[in-house]
């Protein structure tokens, strides 16, 4: 299992345009459409599969919403902040 990262650790370790929003990590991604939008979950989904870590994603008409929190223990982990850093590095 996982360890919960303290306060100061997640501040310190979110990537950018990444938000606390309780014991969840969430950023909001922008698109021109929809199915981009829809491709960009997709890749999300395959990145989330390979580190078997799934984040929640809502896709809206222009936007996708993606929140990560490590269930089982609770809160945010390393695993979350590590699932993040994949994402913005396909982006």
């Amino acid at each position: 299992m996982a360890e919960l990262l303290s306060d100061e650790e997640i501040a310190n370790s979110l990537p950018d345009a990444w938000e606390r929003e309780g014991d969840e990590i969430v950023r909001i991604y922008e698109f021109d459409d929809y199915l981009r939008g829809v491709n960009f979950a997709q890749m999300v989904g395959e990145i989330a599969e390979a580190q078997y870590h799934h984040p929640e994603m809502i896709v809206r008409y222009e936007e996708v919403e993606i929140r990560l929190t490590s269930h089982e223990e609770g809160g945010i982990t390393d695993a979350d902040v590590e699932m993040a850093e994949l994402i913005e590095s396909e982006r």
